[in-house]
């Protein structure tokens, strides 16, 4: 059994990903305490190519994890959601944001990606 979350990878092939000694460099924190961001939903991670990774675009140009991320996982799976279902649903083209919920965490649309996934959820 895993010491921590991550599920079957979902994604498409060309999105890319850090594995989690990256990830503890990039947030200036031991892997241990990555381990526990992928625990407490701040974060998601999948195997590929049997090594945990996590998707890249999760983190914003100060190698912070974007910031609506941790709020979006947990209204999520309070609804119900699994985490492959939530990467599936955030790497999934949106005509009508437009593009991929995932990418618009970085920008002025974050907020409306919240709100899909509360009404989704409930």
């Amino acid at each position: 059994m895993s010491k921590f979350p991550h599920c079957d990878d979902v994604l498409p092939a060309d999105v890319p990903t850090v594995n989690l000694p990256e990830v503890s460099d990039r947030l200036g924190i031991p892997v241990t305490r990555v381990h526990d961001l992928l625990r407490d939903g701040a974060l998601i991670a999948i195997k590929r190519d049997g090594v945990v990774v996590v998707p890249e675009v999760f983190f914003d140009d100060d190698d912070e994890v974007v910031r609506f991320l941790p709020g979006l996982v947990s209204v999520l799976r309070d609804g119900g959601y699994q985490d492959d279902e939530i990467l599936r649903w955030l790497f999934e083209a949106d005509e009508s944001l437009p593009g991929r919920p995932a990418d618009a965490l970085h920008g002025h649309r974050a907020r409306e990606v919240v709100r899909r996934a509360q009404a989704m959820a409930f």
